[in-house]
């Protein structure tokens, strides 16, 4: 039975969707950026004014130029649906009209999301600061008094509408970019998190184990906590595999490992694939009280799954056998220190009959008293 399954076609099939979903997102963040330049788009030119006589003034005076397109109100209460309707890269705003004053309006196209970053242009009959003042605090980004000669009128039209545009593709370039990092970082994450798990179980792989285990080693170490890890073999699992197969074996050990992560409590419980059908999980900060109660919870919980087992020697069902330790890391000690603990107490729960549970007590020296490491079954 294979151990990991890293790079198998099921994980090339789980990172396909997120790799497609970061190319598209980069393609749109690169056709954003390569958006024509303001200059070559075209200008949309909105006139609120109640005088017809002016609206066919500016008329003429932009009917010259083919990149720009004009519409014109003439009702002040008409007007937001107008901008709305239209979508304008530049507002010609009249001052005076009746019902609502053209300061009104201005404000009420900056409380507008939609409006908020459009150009205006106000236009006013005379020349006067205090007029000039109050629309630019309203929102105003120019004045012009009217008629307005037609280069001027022109020149500040589109100069206030690339402006606009410039502002509008660097918000969707960002906007492009943003998403494009978004799906890199997912699918970033999901490698990240195939690198670290098994492909069969799901849970973490022996790499991230043997990482994850160093980190709580040199953490345990460094604030004097205690660090525990309970080791898991499956029964009898030769005879299994010889009796149903293959395939059955890898259903019963997905089915145990479901089991063994769902019963962790606390998120920084580790539940990983130790090798064929041998599971490790590392408890940091856990007194050997809360691990031999979780090695318990596990223990029961798998045979209570009833997985048929006709040559099982504890029972008619798969069954799985716990060692545990736990204690205090200190920095001349090697790491495997742990991992040779849990593993002999392993070994004592096979020797003393299967389907159970045993606990280092006192981990001092039971290395060198055990004298005996393998011959599990």
């Amino acid at each position: 039975m294979t151990v990991d399954h890293l790079g198998s076609p099921d994980d090339a099939a789980t990172l396909r969707p997120l790799a497609d979903g970061a190319d598209a997102a980069l393609e749109a963040a690169r056709v954003a950026l390569m958006t024509p330049t303001a200059a070559d788009m075209p200008v949309m030119v909105l006139l609120v004014d109640d005088q017809t006589i002016v609206a066919e003034a500016v008329r003429r005076a932009l009917a010259d130029d083919p990149n720009i397109d004009f519409h014109y109100c003439s009702r002040a209460d008409e007007a937001m649906e107008a901008a709305h309707r239209t979508r304008p890269t530049v507002i010609l705003q009249d001052l005076v009209m009746p019902g609502i004053d053209g300061l009104t309006l201005v404000k009420e196209y900056r409380a507008d999301p939609a409006m908020r970053d459009v150009p205006i242009i106000v236009l006013s009959t005379k020349e006067e600061p205090v007029i000039k003042s109050a629309a630019f605090a309203a929102g105003a980004n120019d004045y012009l008094v009217k008629l307005p000669d037609r280069i001027e009128l022109v020149a500040r039209v589109r100069y206030h509408s690339r402006s606009y545009i410039n502002l509008l593709q660097r918000d969707e370039a960002y906007r492009a970019l943003r998403q494009s990092q978004q799906q890199l970082m997912e699918a970033n994450l999901e490698l990240r998190r195939l690198t670290h798990s098994d492909g069969l179980t799901g849970l973490s792989n022996r790499r991230y184990l043997d990482e994850y285990l160093a980190a709580e080693w040199r953490r345990g170490a460094r604030e004097d906590l205690e660090l525990a890890m309970l080791m898991i073999d499956v029964d009898s699992f030769k005879p299994y595999n010889d009796t149903y197969g293959h395939v059955a074996g890898d259903d019963a050990l997905k089915r145990i490992a479901s089991t063994v992560a769902n019963c962790l409590g606390r998120p920084g419980d580790l539940a990983a694939r130790f090798g064929g059908e041998e599971f490790a999980v590392v408890l940091p900060a856990t007194p050997t009280g809360g691990v031999r109660q979780l090695a318990e919870k596990i223990r029961a919980e798998v045979e209570a799954l009833r997985i048929p087992h006709a040559g099982s020697s504890t029972g008619e069902c798969l069954t799985v056998s716990i060692g545990g330790a736990a204690l205090v890391p200190a920095v001349e000690m090697p790491i495997m220190s742990l991992v040779e603990l849990a593993d002999f107490a392993l070994y004592q729960a096979k020797r003393e009959g299967k389907n159970r549970v045993v606990i280092v007590e006192d981990s001092v020296g039971v290395r060198e008293r055990s004298g005996v490491l393998g011959g599990r079954g």
